[in-house]
């Protein structure tokens, strides 16, 4: 087994919980990092980007409040990668949760099925 991965989740998110049930249960060795308190850095998101083949919008909580506030479904098609990239990082409640690192790829949210798949 490796080493600890680390979830960075918010503890008040219902599908955070589930998240964590699933490793729990899997008996995978986690590190919980409160994600509004301590964002995702800049070199995790963008490799989890490249995960995602470069689509943004996976790494943003798009039905967040603060989302919605800043009205970001209108200006993230225009916005260069780097921007949104900083926005996430200075902004834990923008970034999809849980967000999780593997030491080979990561996810984003959780989808049973995906998470099945991923070498924890």
């Amino acid at each position: 087994m490796m080493g600890k991965i680390k979830v960075y989740e918010y503890e008040k998110c219902s599908t955070c919980r589930k998240a964590l049930q699933f490793l729990e249960e899997k008996d995978v060795d986690f590190n919980r990092i409160a994600i509004v308190d301590k964002p995702p850095t800049k070199t995790e998101l963008r490799r989890m980007l490249s995960y995602y083949d470069g689509n943004l919008k996976r790494l943003f909580n798009t039905s967040g409040q603060v989302y919605r506030e800043m009205e970001l479904g209108k200006k993230l098609p225009k916005m260069s990668e780097g921007e949104a990239i900083n926005l996430l990082a200075a902004n834990g409640k923008l970034v999809k949760r849980p967000f999780v690192v593997l030491k080979s790829g990561g996810l984003v949210g959780f989808k049973e099925d995906e998470w099945r798949r991923a070498e924890f």
